[in-house]
Order: structure tokens, then sequence, then C-alpha cells
């Protein structure tokens, strides 16, 4: 087991693995506006770009209010979640991940609604800077 994670967090790296088998990139905890930070955003290889929320519980499912905030940032939006939790919470209108620690199974595919050409590039951008930032942080901490 890993300690040092979260449930949400364990959810995330399994949903991460899983995306890069489909040749997508990701990031954790990515603000697209501020307000909204959505647990992993994946950016795939033509160019789109799903936002996936991780749910380790009913009682975290319950207490989230903005998922439907996060539709207007993606072309595909997923539920993260483990075997145990129950499904039926979940509208039936978005994407269902199926994940652990390790890796994870997309069970149904999210509705499309493709962004705008201007919203999709404004996205890439900040993904690449996003990203790009975190990488120079692990490189030299003291930037």
């Amino acid at each position: 087991m890993m300690p040092d994670l979260q449930p949400g967090q364990r959810l995330a790296r399994g949903v991460a693995r899983h995306l890069t088998s489909h040749g997508f990139v990701s990031v954790e905890e990515f603000v697209p506006a501020r307000g909204l930070r959505v647990d992993v955003i994946g950016l795939g290889p033509k160019g789109e770009i799903w936002v996936i929320e991780c749910k380790s519980s009913r009682a975290d499912f319950q207490s989230d209010s903005k998922w439907q905030g996060y539709l207007e940032w993606c072309d595909r939006y997923f539920w993260a979640v483990d075997l145990e939790f129950p499904t039926e919470l979940l509208p039936d209108e978005t994407g269902l991940i199926i994940a652990d620690s390790y890796g994870a199974e997309i069970i149904r595919m999210g509705p499309e609604a493709k962004l705008a050409p201007a919203r999709r590039k404004k996205m890439i951008q900040k993904f690449a800077t996003d990203a790009a930032r975190r990488l120079l942080a692990l490189r030299d901490p003291r930037i």
C-alpha cells in the first residue's frame, strides 16, 4: 500500500497510468480557471482534453458541487472511483472509470462535447506551462 497518498491520489495515479496506455499525458490538480481544480486532466494524441474527477467515497462525491463547472473545459468528462464506490450515485450522462493505485478501466465513455478552438488552444498552452513548471520545480526546487 502507499501510505503517503490519499485515497483520491491513489485513484489519480491509476487513472494517469491508464491514460498513458491510450497515448495521453496528464497533470493532476490542474486549475483550468480561477476557483476550479480538477483532479486529473488528460491531453490526448489528437489534442483532445479529458477531465477526470476522482471520488473515494459517497461523502466525497456528495460534497462536490463544482463538477458541472468543469464540463466547459473539456471534450469528455469522467468520474474515477474504486470498485466499492456506489456507482448508481454518478450521473449517467458522464463517463465512468474504475481505478485503483495501479491502473484503471474505462467502463463508460463520457459523451463528447468538443471545445471551441480558442479554448482548446488556451487549455493546451496552460497544460504545457503547468507541466513544464512542475518539471522544473522537481529539477530545481529553489526556482
